[in-house]
């Protein structure tokens, strides 16, 4: 029997044994050394050679991932893992680090039941590892650490046991400091989610060279911090990897510290679903039973050139089956399984079937996108998965040949199920389509794989970026009025608080929720009581709150008003871009007595142009999207480094010295940092390592906004003239 076919073989006796299942993500910022560690967890569990593990990168299994040496696509992989005398099934996926490709690690969490968190020794926590915690804990995942790279700190740095040792207290407080932080809101999240050297739940170590120790492994192996740097200042590196190996010391961890399905699906169901908690499919998932009704959370969709589209996620009730009709949460109708599976790697395995608790790949869900439901009675579905960031960069794509023009649109389509942090926009009458994502490397990256595994040459535009328009104070009562004079409606603007607008954007107050939960949410984060009381509808990081009393006809026209403030807020007043954190109050509206006069040709334009108005008397302004910039250089390239962040409107925040190298941190717009990558390596004779982070927007400048706006409308193909409301630039 091949080593594959004997490893997959024991995953399947071990998923019948939830309590001895581990659902895993391994996450960190860029380069911090993730998937090197996979690799080392690959080949502790026998799947790939010892020998070239750190060096084969088994997870990137994209070309254009092992091109570029990052991790583009989260990836599966099953294995297991004897700790204590008892076989555990260890179900990992590697997330990428590069904060565009962050949509995968979101959908990863929703996956997961524990997150192993990388950091670099060197680098301490950055913006990513802040990031990929709070997308854990918002998702209910437990985190373990693991401080990488710690071979860098003896023998290149040269540190000494109390300099090395206060680096990694300091790194380990700082990620704590971020966990209490985020937790402090959230009632369901154990005190105890702080990591700890005592309790295990820190590990150290060197994925490049093998080796990893943490107090248990210390106490069990004898070995201590000066006999480690004792080994590796003198190069012994091999038998520090025999004596204490990576993968034993992060597996036993992960078995140890990790909760399994069992202790993990109770606390997590209530936070990820808002069905009827008394039912008995409740109580199906919170007992991981694999004899109820099938529910499947779709995290992720993939295709194989042979079987076609395939379904990744866990499966949290029930066991998936060949042959089995299921719904599709937003779909109608069933879609049959064609197979279920595992997946090692870049290689899927075929099974019988996949009980609860376990991750699993599945063919034959034709309707199901990254997000669904899937179940085999028909149920509330999970929470949408909420992506941190929001688009920011958009290109136009357009096939060369004509011929292409159907298959690139298909092809596009295919991009958004499978990505949902990318938007596309198709308009099939010109050719030219819009495809928007997290910056210019998730692009480049978009745009690539449709030459390279679709074989469509296509011509991409220039980067446009995404702006957003926003209230800057509040306005007076305005009046929209219905084409033919016979409805009116009475509308203000006030722009929300950036603390309404966090709990928004964090899925932490939404129209899915029920009310009572919501309006304590919004509340919480500082909103009126009576407002909260109020609320009709919730559009982006927009509320509408309804003050009529006992209008007639109103709540049968309701729907149309929504209809006229979606379409006024998704194309703002100054260049049609979205309309972002205002609250908006319908005071009053005159409605025609006759349903004929008062349809959705009277009231949406009457609703969208009282919106403008309001908008505009509340003086709304464009805002502009900012990234964190962080550049490591040596000292004399700081002058060139700080200068390109200060040429693109940007401000330098910190400056510091790490290691042998200068650290610049600041801020600047992201329309500024396009072509960013090629001036800094010339600014720095290719010297400088950099990273950025969406840092959501800001208010453009006043003596900006005019040519800005008249550039966007430009190209939009719309009216130079404003509004002539609109004279406070």
């Amino acid at each position: 029997m091949g080593r594959r076919k004997k490893i997959v073989q024991e995953c399947e006796t071990l998923m019948d044994d939830p309590e001895h299942i581990r659902n895993i993500a391994i996450a960190a910022h860029v380069d911090h050394g993730k998937t090197t560690l996979t690799d080392n967890l690959l080949a502790g569990a026998g799947m790939i050679s010892d020998d070239t593990a750190g060096e084969q990168l088994a997870m990137d299994t994209e070309e254009d991932e092992q091109e570029r040496g990052i991790t583009i696509d989260a990836a599966n992989v099953s294995m297991t893992h004897e700790y204590e005398d008892q076989n555990h099934l260890i179900n990992l996926i590697d997330t990428p680090g590069h904060v565009d490709f962050g949509g995968d690690v979101t959908r990863a969490m929703r996956a997961v039941d524990g997150a192993l968190v990388v950091v670099d020794a060197v680098e301490g926590a950055m913006p990513q590892t802040e990031t990929v915690l709070r997308q854990a804990l918002r998702e209910g995942v437990k985190p373990a650490l693991f401080i990488n790279k710690v071979d860098r700190l003896i023998s290149e740095l040269q540190e000494g046991p109390q300099e090395m040792q206060e680096r990694l207290m300091s790194v380990i407080a700082d990620v704590n400091e971020l966990i209490r932080g985020m937790a402090e809101n959230m009632d369901d999240i154990p005190e105890d989610w702080t990591v700890s050297v005592e309790d295990g739940t820190v590990g150290f170590g060197s994925a490049l060279y093998k080796w990893g120790v943490s107090m248990p492994s210390m106490q069990r192996t004898g070995m201590d911090f000066g006999e480690i740097m004792e080994l590796e200042r003198n190069d012994k590196r091999q038998e520090l990897h025999e004596r204490t190996p990576l993968s034993d010391v992060v597996l036993d961890m992960v078995c140890e510290h990790f909760p399994n399905p069992v202790d993990a699906q109770p606390m997590r169901v209530p936070r990820i679903w808002r069905g009827d908690a008394d039912s008995q499919l409740a109580e199906d998932m919170a007992m991981v039973n694999e004899d109820g009704e099938v529910v499947l959370m779709v995290t992720d969709i993939g295709v194989d050139p042979h079987a076609g589209e395939i379904a990744a996620g866990r499966v949290f009730s029930g066991t998936l089956e060949k042959g089995q009709e299921l719904y599709v949460s937003g779909t109608a109708g069933k879609n049959r399984i064609q197979s279920v599976g595992i997946y090692m790697g870049g290689e899927r395995e075929e099974v019988d079937r996949v009980p609860a608790g376990n991750i699993a790949a599945v063919t034959g869900l034709k309707d199901a996108i990254a997000g669904s439901t899937v179940s085999s009675e028909e149920m509330t579905p999970f929470e949408s998965i909420e992506h941190i960031s929001e688009p920011v960069i958009t290109k136009s794509v357009e096939a060369q040949n004509m011929d292409d023009l159907p298959k690139l649109i298909e092809t596009l389509q295919q991009v958004a199920k499978e990505d949902p942090t990318i938007q596309v926009e198709i308009n099939e009458d010109t050719g030219e389509h819009l495809i928007s994502g997290q910056g210019e490397l998730h692009l480049e990256v978009i745009g690539q794989r449709i030459e390279r595994n679709q074989g469509i040459p296509i011509n991409t535009g220039e980067p446009i970026v995404v702006y957003r328009e926003a209230p800057q104070s509040e306005s007076r009562e305005v009046e929209g009025i219905s084409p033919n004079r016979h409805n009116r409606f009475y509308i203000s603007v006030e722009p929300l608080g950036d603390d309404i607008v966090e709990t928004i954007k964090m899925g932490e107050a939404s129209m899915d929720m029920p009310e009572l939960e919501r309006r304590e949410a919004l509340q919480e984060a500082g909103m009126d009581k009576d407002d909260s009381q109020n609320i009709e509808h919730i559009h982006g990081t927009n509320i509408l709150l309804d003050e009529t009393k006992g209008i007639q006809h109103l709540n049968e026209t309701m729907e149309l008003v929504i209809e006229g403030l979606e379409e006024a807020l998704d194309d703002g007043p100054l260049a049609a871009e979205p309309v972002q954190g205002s609250l908006l109050r319908l005071h009053d509206a005159r409605l025609h007595e006759d349903a004929i006069h008062r349809g959705p040709a009277q009231v949406i334009p009457a609703v969208r142009e009282a919106v403008h108005n309001a908008l505009i008397d509340a003086n709304i302004k464009l805002l502009e999207p900012i990234q964190q910039v962080r550049i490591d250089v040596p000292n004399d390239h700081m002058g060139a480094a700080s200068g390109e962040i200060q040429g693109r409107r940007g401000r330098v925040d910190d400056m510091y010295q790490e290691g042998d190298l200068m650290v610049v941190e600041g801020v600047a717009p992201v329309d500024e940092m396009i072509g960013f990558s090629s001036d800094i390596r010339s600014a720095t004779e290719g010297r400088a390592s950099w990273n950025t982070e969406n840092a959501g927007f800001q208010v453009l400048a006043d003596n900006l906004q005019p040519d800005k706006i008249s550039e966007i409308r430009e190209r939009k193909g719309m009216k130079q003239e404003l509004n002539p409301a609109i004279d406070y630039f």
